[in-house]
């Protein structure tokens, strides 16, 4: 084997983010050709973080329907795989996390016999159904990728008792990777609504909510929660990039619209998010992914849900779990807003989730499975 040639499969923003950092340290190595191909899972938002990256897909199934289902997905994905395994001929397919994507390509990587390498390996609530369908996906990936790099020691520990096979690396999050790319302190943003904010004087509060197991009640419970923060604080702005989901943006609309000082904007791209959460007080969100980077850019979060997937940052005490209930979520968001204690203390948490080197150990990891290095790479520790 010459070079080992890697194909890189995502669909959506979030992988798009973690895994764009990744295909480019690939690239930049002899030992690989890296390849990737987009599913276009998630489309306008996807391409956005492809832009920032200066990437392009090698292949792209474009496969967004509007209001697209779980099967749909699944399935266009998978028989759009077949055709690019066919022409590609990769040694090795990676995927991401825990989508639909992540699931089928990995299903169809099994099916023609390639390895798979599953990047942010070994995340688990317990519950199959929350979040959903995620829990699901990546419990299934496991049972088919060759090679877990797991971001922390839990994320082993987890593939360990669940007996799954494979070889296991403990690498960081891809993601700290990215944000040395992203924040920078001359940003501009590209919102106007963001560039009138005073971050110096204001309490800026950023919020994501868009998780489908919020839908519902839990989400005009959260929705209802910010109303009343905003309402009660006039020190505060809340800065609310709304997602695409007609049923996200409903509800948030519908409760929120015209409630002073809360901005609901469109969705903003990986830079101007990841440059918001470095200037803003502190995060409010039901994203996986901002729960690992806010840590690095010592962030106190607020998770909106029930459950994480993630319970180092909770253990290393710049998370809480605020839970889909009106009056958890109010008196948490107003302790920070009113104990500066509290607030320090989580802003100045250990981050559990990388150096910033994952990339680097996922290659040593790839290299050192395909025979090309002596020793094992080691592992990541926080």
């Amino acid at each position: 084997m010459d070079k080992i040639k890697v194909l890189s499969v995502f669909g959506t923003r979030p992988e798009a983010i973690k895994m764009a950092p990744l295909v480019k340290h690939l690239a930049a190595k002899p030992e690989f050709e890296s390849l990737c191909c987009l599913t276009g899972q998630h489309r306008e938002m996807l391409d956005s973080v492809m832009d920032i990256f200066q990437l392009r897909g090698d292949y792209d199934l474009n496969i967004m329907q509007a209001r697209q289902t779980l099967s749909s997905i699944t399935s266009r994905a998978l028989l759009g795989m077949d055709e690019v395994i066919e022409q590609a001929k990769p040694d090795l397919i990676l995927v991401h996390g825990d989508t639909s994507t992540t699931f089928a390509g990995a299903l169809a990587a099994f099916y023609h016999k390639v390895p798979v390498g599953h990047v942010e390996a070994g995340l688990r609530t317990g519950d199959k159904y929350s979040p959903y369908p995620e829990e699901m996906n990546r419990k299934l990936v496991g049972s088919i990728a060759d090679l877990h790099f797991c971001p922390t020691v839990n994320n082993l520990r987890n593939l360990e008792r669940e007996a799954v096979a494979g070889t296991k690396f403990i690498t960081g999050n891809t993601v700290i990777d990215a944000m040395k790319t992203t924040v920078r302190k001359d940003f501009v943003f590209s919102v106007p609504a963001l560039n009138r904010l005073d971050f110096q004087k204001r309490r800026v509060i950023a919020v994501t909510c868009h998780r489908r197991e919020n839908y519902g009640e839990p989400m005009r419970e959260i929705m209802e929660a910010i109303r009343t923060l905003a309402l009660r604080h006039e020190e505060i702005e809340v800065v609310y990039p709304v997602h695409l989901s007609p049923v996200v943006r409903e509800c948030a609309f519908g409760i929120l619209k015209e409630v002073p000082r809360v901005h609901l904007i469109d969705p903003i791209d990986v830079e101007n998010m990841h440059n918001l959460m470095a200037r803003c007080d502190f995060i409010m969100t039901d994203s996986g992914g901002l729960q690992e980077e806010a840590p690095a850019l010592g962030k106190p979060v607020l998770v909106l849900r029930r459950e994480t997937e993630r319970p180092e940052a909770v253990e290393a005490g710049t998370v809480k779990l605020a839970g889909v209930r009106r009056d958890e979520i109010l008196s948490l968001a107003e302790e920070l807003l009113t104990d500066r204690n509290v607030y320090q203390t989580m802003a100045h948490a250990v981050n559990p989730y990388g150096d910033g080197n994952a990339c680097e150990r996922i290659a040593r990891g790839i290299l050192w499975h395909f025979g090309k290095l002596a020793e094992r790479p080691a592992d990541f520790h926080a």
